[in-house]
């Protein structure tokens, strides 16, 4: 038996797992169902026609709302369990698949949901940051938390495409992110100069560890072109750069790991699709965290994510790149394909 599933009964069934299928709550069954259908309206759809299927089925198979109920609410989510079916399936699921998955082999998926997290890890989303990073005084030392593998700690090694402005990176063979920016983005003409970089993870990746390396492939969704070759060359390009990326909270060790941060240099705190998965409470006390280093704080997060902020009322809907926990400086794609800055400062309320 593999190690995770000593808890599985003799039907190879987690008994959690079974008890919500024979009698779950039909409101927890209907918030599940609920969340799925806005996952495929709101994040699938026009990205992900095959993704955008699964969460309409996941959401009308009472089987599946069970075996989710089963789990604890920040494991339900559709990014995890569709990676993770993929992880065991070896390809990606279509609702077929994904039922007889379930039904067939709930312990080892649940055990894997359990045990991994959702790290998508988009390279992309430092053509994002790039801008705001550019424009401070250099050089920078950069704290990323939920760093995962670290290919978002790699902003100055990447090449960049913002259209009719390119930007060369210092790692050859590297990405180049393709970007659309609106034309009030400032837009540097070099990369910024990291003098020091290191990650927070709960759970770091291992970019020499296939069995990682697997999960960051199985949390690409099906359909969305280039982002395969572009993980494979971010993940070649952090073997040559190695980011130390230290296991840790992002609340508990983020004044310890500021505090390594070099002498005469911008120290930089920033997460991209982090705070999504942390409650409340927990993005109230990091935001107080942060404030007490000497450090500027970028956010890349959905609108809502940060209490103290709102998303302009004519931007496009995406995230937020948010400086010091109140400026939202853009609007952008969550997966890095497009930025539109914001004219002047907007504050949050």
């Amino acid at each position: 038996m593999k190690e995770g599933l000593s808890d599985a009964d003799e039907s190879g069934h987690f008994p959690q797992f079974r008890d919500a299928r024979d009698g779950a709550d039909v409101e927890r069954l209907a918030t599940i169902a609920e969340n799925y259908r806005f996952f495929a309206t709101h994040q699938a759809a026009g990205r992900s026609t095959a993704y955008e299927k699964l969460a309409n089925a996941v959401a009308g198979d009472h089987d599946i709302l069970s075996f989710l109920s089963g789990l604890p609410p920040a494991k339900r989510q559709p990014n995890l369990l569709f990676a993770s079916s993929q992880y065991l399936l070896e390809f990606a699921p279509d609702p077929a698949t994904l039922r007889e998955l379930v039904l067939a082999q709930s312990a080892k998926l649940g055990a894997l949901m359990l045990s991994r997290r959702t790290q998508t890890n988009e390279a992309a989303r430092c053509a994002l940051f790039l801008p705001a990073l550019a424009a401070l005084p250099q050089p920078l030392a950069l704290i990323e938390v939920g760093a995962a593998a670290g290919l978002t700690l790699l902003p100055d090694y990447y090449t960049y495409d913002y259209g009719d402005h390119k930007i060369k990176g210092l790692a050859d063979n590297a990405p180049v992110l393709v970007c659309r920016a609106s034309n009030s983005v400032p837009l540097p003409d070099n990369v910024p100069t990291v003098k020091w970089r290191a990650g927070i993870d709960v759970n770091p990746l291992d970019v020499d560890n296939e069995e990682d390396v697997k999960w960051l492939r199985c949390l690409l969704w099906p359909g969305e072109e280039g982002r395969s070759e572009r993980l494979n060359s971010a993940i070649n390009v952090a073997r040559r750069v190695r980011p130390w990326i230290e296991r840790g909270d992002l609340l508990d060790d983020l004044p310890r790991v500021a505090q390594m941060a070099p002498q005469g240099c911008t120290v930089v705190v920033y997460h991209s699709a982090v705070l999504t998965y942390v409650d409340i409470d927990k993005r109230r006390a990091f935001a107080a965290a942060v404030a007490e280093l000497d450090a500027v704080w970028l956010s890349l997060e959905a609108a809502g994510v940060l209490p103290a902020v709102d998303a302009p009322s004519d931007s496009e809907p995406g995230s937020l790149l948010v400086r010091g926990g109140n400026e939202v400086l853009a609007t952008a794609d969550t997966h890095g394909t497009w930025i539109n800055w914001t004219s002047g400062a907007q504050k949050g309320r």
